[in-house]
């Protein structure tokens, strides 16, 4: 039996009329990493943040390692929660403080959790988070404007370590990055995991990326997550129109056979029945009335 790390239980989160998350339910596997993806404003970003608690969640539970992290809580229980859990931001421009070395924005949790109080023990410890992340220990006294895209994501990477978290939401991490660094970003956050027993929820709009770090994948449109299932199963046997539509989009590396593919738009059907979730073979989920997923699956 694999630990489970993360529950999501019926996640709803509302803002006003509009329904970003509504209703979704999953859950993550200690060491693994879980894909979630979708389009531009489907809600897999607020999902990420609602988890972390950045919003206050309109219904549903959250459980991290056995805990109902939404329910009340003493500081002290806060402070280890924000120590296990930590999130790597998707604007490596706009999530670091200008103002800040990058050394003093690695350290900003020691603070915080009262770690690493000696200078010489925390300048060591800033070093070795450093060049764990492919940087240079001299780096540490350097600005966040004298970095490029791709150090400055490295350095958010070091600081999500830096209080040697279990669990790591990264938020969309590679896609304000040059196409030629996000395989090194990418590349790198699997030996982390390696290296430190990580588990990631990894959010994102790029399937072909998503496919090479994703144990499982979960698809998710308007609030909803259609599709789950093991990486291979989605992108060898995708069952929901949405996730056959969003797989024909990924472009392919040679210029005949792309020029010559159908791309499979997508057309919102009107649902005659209940929707739920259906499990059409052996942790494969789909999201649709009994008719639908009948229709859908060939199996």
């Amino acid at each position: 039996m694999k630990e489970k790390i993360l529950e999501v239980k019926n996640l709803k989160q509302h803002f006003g009329s509009i329904k970003a998350v509504d209703g979704i339910s999953f859950d993550v596997y200690k060491g693994e990493t879980l894909g979630l993806v979708g389009e531009s404003g489907c809600g897999k970003s607020t999902t990420g943040r609602s988890i972390i608690r950045l919003y206050d969640i309109t219904d549903g539970e959250v459980i991290f390692q056995g805990e109902n992290i939404h329910g009340k809580k003493s500081k002290k229980e806060l402070k280890k929660f924000n120590k296990d859990m930590q999130m790597i931001f998707q604007d490596p421009y706009a999530s670091l403080n200008p103002r800040m070395t990058a050394g003093e924005i690695i350290a900003e949790g020691f603070d915080i959790h009262g770690m690493h109080k000696d200078s010489k023990k925390r300048k060591q410890v800033i070093g070795t988070l450093l060049e764990s992340v492919g940087l240079n220990r001299e780096h540490a006294n350097r600005y966040a404007h004298e970095f490029s895209g791709g150090q400055r994501q490295r350095i958010g990477i070091a600081r999500a370590l830096s209080l040697d978290p279990s669990f790591i939401i990264a938020d969309e991490p590679i896609s304000a990055l040059d196409v030629s660094i996000q395989a090194q970003v990418v590349n790198l956050l699997k030996e982390l995991q390696k290296e430190r027993d990580l588990t990631y929820l990894f959010i994102a709009h790029d399937l072909s990326m998503v496919k090479y770090i994703s144990d499982r994948i979960a698809v998710m449109r308007a609030g909803k997550i259609v599709e789950l299932g093991s990486s291979e199963d989605i992108y060898n046997y995708p069952v929901h129109p949405y996730t056959k539509s969003l797989l024909s989009a990924i472009p392919l590396p040679d210029p005949i056979s792309e020029s010559t593919r159908t791309r499979i738009p997508y057309k919102e059907e009107e649902a005659t029945g209940e929707l739920s979730t259906h499990e059409v073979f052996p942790g494969h989920f789909v999201y649709g009335t009994d008719e639908q997923v009948k229709r859908w699956y060939k199996g």
